[in-house]
């Protein structure tokens, strides 16, 4: 892991590139000559010490990191591919080997990062990898009383053209949501299946390393660890993913972990695609006729909407927000999380996916993994450690927000208005999990009913005074006032909570 025998000689320039910018039109690496700038690239050994990963996040950001820095030895660079135990001392002994004048890199995703880069002195461009920059973020964000991401999103358009007809948006509406929120088909729908990249023997080399200390199932080729892959897939997607993405992007089924989503995230977080082609690509789908509007509409709301607002909010309230626990939610997560088998199938089936997969979708991760946990009192923290270190699309950035502000309302309303808190009748709504299922979602008491439905009503008492004052969720508040079994209601949750946190439910 040294850089070429032709490396220029010791001081001039280095471009340092992280694990997450794996894109070579990507901020300084852009204009970096070969013969004149040195590229330096760091695998932490401390980084993928420091949670218990998912074999395919792991795989996904090693083989990228090897496979970019072989591209760039291809092109003529002098790479500086160095194992070394973080990213301050994998800097410190490159410093040490070939005394740079100056170290160039692109902004960090992450607060701790860009605080470390700052403090070794790195010469820092801005990010591009997203659409809205933190600080025109907070511009934006500057005097407001309230955040929302519709006002972001609208914003954002305006400000990009993407689904624009001049000043007003195509089609006449900012917001298809309601045509893309269609329960599964009750056939369970055929849906289009994702590109494979046969696994080569670097795959198998970066397995092999990993597999010892990682979990879950082993890479298939899902996930591209290479640009041209990702292109491939963008293309894919384009073609035959979009046209039938919308309506049933809320759905979750037992029988298909991906359904008509574009699993594009993995390779948008690690650089591999940029915001704007993929916007871009949607876009222009929709204008030829091949998409349709509410599709398109919903897709780049996802990345143009809710992946920069999600980005924006984690710069304007870190450090802190890493801390937010307004519900002061403390249990420990639940052992099934790690693995215990559960009798819940909707809970089961969603944590296979992940096992298999390192992914599942954002209301399988919402209503079915966050508002168990949300139901449950779970802390917020051990939530999110254990979503970033699961999820091949994972990162503080993503999770924070994610998990603290929209799935467990533990920053008490500054990102959701009101808790995503449901009871077994949305998840039969939207899925086929409760059908065979061996709880009864209709029931609250009894050793039969559905612990998302008595943790629910449960959930609403525990938290009945905060709630009466929110005026999104007072009327549910006042559900409690008909419930004739509210006693055994609250005996049955302290029995599911106990049997959660024993991994025995």
């Amino acid at each position: 892991m040294a850089a070429r025998s032709d490396d220029p000689a010791r001081g001039g320039h280095t471009v340092w590139v992280l694990g997450d910018q794996l894109n070579r039109q990507l901020g300084a690496l852009r204009d970096a000559v070969p013969g004149e700038t040195r590229i330096l690239l760091v695998e932490s050994t401390a980084k993928f010490s420091s949670k218990h990963w998912h074999l395919q996040r792991a795989h996904l950001v090693l083989a990228g990191i090897r496979r970019l820095a072989a591209e760039l030895r291809d092109e003529g660079f002098a790479v500086d591919l160095r194992r070394a135990e973080t990213l301050r001392s994998g800097f410190e002994a490159h410093c040490a080997d070939h005394a740079p004048e100056r170290v160039t890199a692109m902004e960090p995703a992450s607060w701790d990062g860009l605080r470390l880069l700052r403090e070794l002195g790195v010469n820092l461009v801005p990010s591009e990898q997203f659409l809205c920059h933190y600080e025109d973020f907070a511009r934006w964000a500057e005097g407001r009383k309230r955040l929302t991401m519709e006002d972001f999103y609208r914003q954002r358009r305006q400000a990009t053209g993407y689904l624009m007809d001049g000043d007003e948006p195509c089609g006449g509406r900012w917001n298809f949501d309601q045509e893309n929120r269609e329960p599964l088909p009750a056939d369970g729908g055929v849906w289009p299946v994702p590109l494979i990249t046969p696994l080569d023997d670097l795959d198998r080399e970066v397995i092999a390393e990993l597999e010892d200390r990682c979990w879950g199932a082993p890479p298939d080729g899902v996930w591209p660890t290479t640009r041209s892959e990702a292109l491939r897939r963008l293309d894919h997607v384009i073609a035959e993913v979009l046209p039938v993405f919308g309506p049933h992007e809320d759905a979750m089924s037992s029988a298909n972990w991906h359904l008509a989503h574009t699993l594009l995230s993995p390779a948008i977080n690690l650089g591999l695609l940029t915001p704007d082609e993929v916007c871009a690509s949607a876009d222009d789908a929709y204008r030829s006729g091949t998409v349709p509007l509410a599709s398109a509409e919903g897709f780049i709301r996802q990345i143009l909407g809710w992946r920069d607002y999600v980005w924006g909010v984690y710069w304007l309230w870190m450090p802190d927000y890493r801390g937010a626990n307004e519900l002061e939610a403390t249990m420990p997560l639940p052992p099934l999380y790690h693995g215990t088998a559960t009798e819940m199938r909707c809970v089961a089936s969603v944590l296979r996916d992940v096992h298999d997969h390192g992914w599942t979708h954002h209301i399988a991760r919402l209503m079915v993994l966050g508002n168990l946990a949300l139901l449950s009192g779970t802390d917020p923290w051990e939530l999110t450690e254990w979503m970033w270190a699961s999820f091949v699309d994972g990162a503080e950035w993503v999770m924070l927000p994610n998990v603290i502000g929209m799935a467990l309302h533990a920053d008490g309303g500054r990102m959701a208005t009101k808790p995503y808190a449901a009871g077994g009748a949305y998840i039969d709504r939207m899925s086929d999990f409760c059908g065979g299922c061996r709880f009864d979602r209709t029931k609250r008491a009894g050793d039969d009913a559905c612990p998302f439905t008595t943790l629910y009503w449960e959930f609403l008492h525990r938290h009945s005074e905060r709630f009466l004052a929110n005026h999104r969720m007072a009327r549910q508040v006042r559900g409690l006032d008909r419930l004739k079994d509210l006693p055994e209601t609250l005996d049955r949750a302290v029995e599911v909570r106990r049997r959660l946190g024993e991994g025995t439910l």
